[in-house]
């Protein structure tokens, strides 16, 4: 028992250096200041987290979602004992039960499957933690070691990211350090006021010594609003803006010739393609004006250094590989990646030489070659696949929220014969389908590292408090699985510390790695030049060592080998019958107190997020005689919603916004955006297109309330 003394002594508040573990390119440096709370049995208590003002790209600030991070930890609905249902699937309906219990029922069945099939066994994750070791790194053992389906992770990423490699050889790009030194930067659908704010700090910096800022977006964003200029091409149509950019650049001689002599390959087919793509015809594409194409291409040929901040929105439609692809051709043509400020950042995730075999172990596979789910194809697998899947393990995703035709997901789920698992902290959409719910932690009750995609840093998160409840890290829960099922293997027994030292390679970018020493300091910057200007001198990490513009490795695969426009599979030039009955088209991006589904159970930030809402542009309102405030459904072949009307000529005519993604269970009719997206995949990448939806508008009836 400890005296007078020591309490007054462990009352002092520490400061415990942490890392936000959430889907977002700045990673940030946390400090996480914690009590004793003697009330509790003298356990430690989060009482206020900040960014770390010493972190050169958090700079002492958070977002507006992680700044109420304690309001997660804490929040009356975390799940902090395993439940097993006792309702119908889909009714939220459980009760405690023991982890032995669970434990050993979950190993039964995961057992029983793959002694007949163990592909018959499915994991779903996605990035609801960032970090290397409650990600991936023991879940991916076991389902290794079990020989279980592999899953293909392409929800978000994996079309610019194939793009990029096909392109400049990895994923990556200009230094966010840099960006306030560039002259023109162009936000090509990237919203960096919700999605990367310490980049749109230094953008704001930029422009106050006298940068010029211009978005490509179809909707007018809090980024947009805040630019010089707007362009909003229709959805789906980036790759033929990219390439009218490249035509005027040809036709006025506006290129860095030696750079592209130097350093690059297949320019004159390039250039031939790009002469299909006048300005006329682009703006037709695009439903723009020709004059924005050349004055876009104008500005960046003359203004240096110019940087393209791209990210993933542009890529959710079916050309979005080949539109990343031509956009990425666009600072070699001219030049910009001479300049530490200029080129293109869409991730920089490239320069992290993680040890992946050392933190999945693929030698567990023992040779075997299991086949591969698509999680973009979730609902369709769940119906289709052969063999059929007999057990799904969900851990940081939830895939009855954020997986696009949402209700084929639904059907899915609500499968009695499919034993379903769910790591979670709250009752999530999916959760409710779960045979077993597992309690996690959240980032400040375990220890983790992390990589960026946004900047150059590796970031360590030591725990803060204890573990609430009987939560327990998502490494520790795959950890019992593994020895509840027999797995004797010596790396199933590995500490999340062990796993954290080995985490990176200690080669080239990361030599010098050394985790007690990132984890006593919070973060530790890669081992690459600054000012960083990866790409000044060439040295492009393809087969070629250039910047391919024509990529042989594309064409192997029997694929187009240079970048063209791919018209998104829901237009009226591609799909005019679907056009004329829905004529609209939808996308969902991210709301701004939103992270995908993390953080809409939050209430101070669901209250300012309102309702769930459509933004519709005043002409196409006026034209279904909708006001503003107005319910509205939007409905296509595969299913319909309700939402709030909000007319703004923010949406550009002929697209509507759906700001997203909510919880279905928080909505007044059960269901979200994805309730009209479809299943087909990106050009490149096998992406989901979330943006290439076409839909019909028209007032409600009356509100019908969710079940369940």
């Amino acid at each position: 028992m400890e005296n007078e003394t020591d309490r007054d002594q462990s009352s002092i508040a520490t400061v415990v250096r942490a890392a936000c573990p959430h889907d977002c390119p700045d990673t940030c440096a946390m400090l996480v200041t914690v009590r004793r709370d003697y009330g509790a049995g003298g356990r430690r208590v989060a009482v206020a987290i900040e960014g770390d003002p010493e972190h050169p790209t958090t700079d002492g600030s958070l977002c507006t979602k992680v700044a109420r991070y304690l309001e997660r930890t804490y929040h009356p609905d975390r799940v902090l004992t395993p439940l097993k249902r006792v309702g119908p699937k889909g009714s939220g309906r459980f009760e405690r039960t023991t982890w032995q219990q669970a434990l050993d029922d979950i190993a039964s069945r995961l057992g029983r499957i793959a002694a007949r099939d163990p592909e018959r066994i499915v994991p779903y994750s996605y990035a609801g933690t960032m970090g290397l070791v409650q990600g991936e790194a023991m879940a991916q053992r076991l389902f290794n070691r079990l020989g279980a389906s592999r899953l293909d992770r392409t929800i978000c990423a994996s079309a610019g990211s194939e793009a990029l490699t096909y392109t400049l050889g990895a994923r990556l790009g200009t230094d966010l350090e840099q960006i306030q030194n560039s002259r023109l930067i162009v936000f090509w659908g990237a919203n960096s006021v919700t999605s990367n704010l310490h980049g749109w700090s230094r953008a704001q910096q930029a422009k106050r010594n006298g940068a010029r800022l211009i978005a490509i977006d179809p909707y007018r964003s809090l980024t947009a609003e805040k630019c010089h200029q707007h362009i909003a091409p229709m959805p789906g149509t980036d790759g033929a803006l990219a390439l009218g950019l490249i035509h005027v650049l040809v036709r006025e001689g506006w290129l860095d010739r030696d750079f592209i002599e130097q350093h690059t390959l297949g320019f004159d087919a390039l250039a031939q393609r790009a002469r299909q793509f006048a300005p006329d015809r682009v703006a037709t594409i695009c439903s723009i004006q020709a004059s924005e194409v050349e004055q876009l291409a104008h500005d960046y040929w003359h203004t240096r250094p110019a940087l393209i901040r791209l990210n993933y929105g542009m890529q959710r439609a079916h050309g979005g590989g080949n539109a990343v692809r031509a956009i990425a051709c666009l600072p070699a043509l001219a030049g910009h990646w001479r300049d530490a400020a200029g080129g293109l950042l869409l991730s920089s995730s490239g320069a992290f030489e993680v040890d992946e075999p050392a933190l999945v172990r693929p030698d567990l596979l023992a040779g075997r070659a299991p086949r591969t789910i698509n999680m973009s194809e979730i609902g369709r697998a769940l119906a289709e696949a052969d063999p059929p899947i007999e057990a799904i393990v969900v851990y940081n995703s939830n895939p009855v929220a954020v997986a696009p035709h949402s209700d084929s997901v639904v059907r899915g789920f609500a499968r009695e014969d499919l034993f379903t698992v769910v790591l979670e902290h709250f009752l999530t959409d999916t959760a409710d389908y779960a045979d077993y719910v597992l309690p996690a932690t959240t980032q400040l009750e375990h220890l983790d590292v992390h990589r960026s995609y946004g900047h150059l840093y590796v970031v360590a998160n030591n725990p803060a408090i204890e573990p609430l409840g009987e939560a327990l890290p998502n490494s520790e829960i795959f950890r019992r699985l593994a020895a509840q099922m027999g797995f004797s293997e010596a790396c199933f027994r590995e500490t999340d510390e062990q796993i954290a030292a080995q985490a990176f390679t200690g080669r080239a970018t990361t030599a010098g790695y050394d985790w007690n020493t990132v984890r006593e300091r919070g973060w530790w910057r890669l081992n690459v030049p600054t000012p960083y200007a990866p790409f000044a001198s060439g040295h492009f990490p393809t087969p070629s060592g250039r910047c391919e513009f024509y990529s042989e490795r594309l064409a192997a695969q029997g694929l187009e080998p240079l970048p063209d426009y791919v018209a998104p599979y829901e237009s009226p030039s591609s799909a005019p019958e679907l056009a004329r009955r829905f004529p609209l088209a939808m996308i969902s991006p991210p709301a701004r107190n939103y992270l995908n589904s993390t953080f809409v159970n939050v209430r101070s930030l669901r209250d300012a997020e309102g309702e769930p809402r459509l933004e519709i542009h005043p002409r196409d309102a006026a034209e279904r005689s909708i006001c503003d405030g107005d319910r509205v459904t939007v409905f296509n072949d595969r299913g319909s919603l309700e939402l709030k009307a909000r007319v703004t000529d923010r949406a550009r005519a002929g697209v509507v916004v759906a700001l997203s993604i909510w919880w279905r269970k928080l909505t007044s009719d059960g269901r979200n955006a994805n309730e009209l997206t479809h299943q087909r995949l990106t050009d490149l990448g096998r992406a989901a297109a979330f943006y290439d939806c076409l839909v019909q508008v028209r007032p409600a009836g009356p509100v019908q309330k969710a079940q369940g």
